[in-house]
């Protein structure tokens, strides 16, 4: 099952369960769609994999089945000027 992670790991974006802007590699890496297009070109700056479009999980199941709220950012050399 999906972490559904909650934020943008290069610029800290809020990313709810029902974000459509929210991307995912195969390994669950979680973007906005603003970096994975502008500034790693739809390849996961952590692994080189492609991105998709994170699925939204129904509102009815997030009450079983949470989102995390564990933020994660990561430095990524493009993403360090967000940081600062």
């Amino acid at each position: 099952m999906l972490i559904l992670k909650p934020n943008c790991e290069c610029c800290d974006k809020d990313l709810p369960p029902e974000a459509t802007d929210a991307r995912v590699c195969s390994f669950e890496c979680t973007f906005c769609a603003e970096c994975v297009e502008q500034r790693f070109d739809n390849t996961c700056p952590n692994c080189g994999g492609n991105f998709v479009q994170r699925p939204v999980r129904p509102a009815g199941k997030l009450v079983k089945f949470p989102a995390s709220d564990k933020r994660f950012t990561k430095a990524h050399a493009v993403c360090a000027h967000l940081h600062a």
